[in-house]
């Protein structure tokens, strides 16, 4: 059972995801937030495995709550996805430094909601990956130049490609099959990656290829 925690500041917005998360036979919504603050008390009392976050909220917003999550060990298995919507795209880029898991754009099929849901639980990719794609590359072309980081110096060859293709919104599937591997393989690497860069996540491997210039905006065209 995947147990969902929803943040955000309008009563509606909660009801209307709680509703169709409801319908799953494999997800339980667990508890509501209003606020950031709310929604990291939360996490330290019902253990969610995926919290739903909006952005903007009153007092501690979700960017600052997703800071808060990822930075506590004792919540190291809680994934955050960040809710936002196109006029708030700015914000995308920090959500994934601050340690959110992936993003859902609000206006979102209820059929994707879930998908993004039980994606985000298992680890295994950032949500909506040509979404993803599209809007990492735009803001990472607002970093100030490549930090080089020496990190990267203990991947392989082949570790190096693979977070190349983790960095364009690739799946461990789609990984798979552009470098003509196993699937169990692709995502061997993946985690033998997260492990040398000490990553929580996918998010934080995908920012640092862009942060460290291993990769650059529009390197992998849809």
């Amino acid at each position: 059972m995947i147990r969902v925690l929803l943040a955000d500041d309008q009563r509606l917005v909660r009801a209307g995801f709680r509703s169709i998360l409801a319908d799953e036979d494999d997800i339980e919504v667990v508890g509501e937030a209003a606020d950031g603050q709310a929604a990291v008390s939360a996490c330290h009392e019902l253990r969610p495995d995926v919290v739903l976050m909006d952005i903007r909220m009153p007092g501690m917003d979700g960017l600052e709550a997703s800071r808060a999550i990822a930075g506590d060990e004792r919540l190291a298995s809680v994934k955050v996805v960040i809710l936002t919507t196109f006029d708030l795209d700015d914000y995308v880029y920090g959500a994934l430094r601050a340690g959110a898991t992936g993003f859902l754009v609000k206006d979102t099929e209820p059929e994707e909601l879930l998908q993004a849901v039980r994606v985000a639980a298992r680890g295994d990719a950032l949500i909506s990956p040509s979404v993803t794609r599209r809007l990492i590359a735009e803001f990472a072309g607002r970093v100030k130049g490549p930090r080089p980081d020496l990190r990267l110096g203990a991947l392989t060859e082949r570790e190096r490609e693979v977070m190349q293709l983790v960095a364009a919104g690739l799946t461990n599937d789609e990984i798979a099959a552009r470098l003509v591997l196993a699937p169990s393989t692709a995502k061997t690497h993946v985690s033998r990656i997260m492990s040398k860069l000490g990553a929580r996540d996918r998010s934080q491997v995908v920012v640092l290829a862009y942060e460290s210039g291993l990769v650059s905006p529009g390197w992998l065209a849809d």
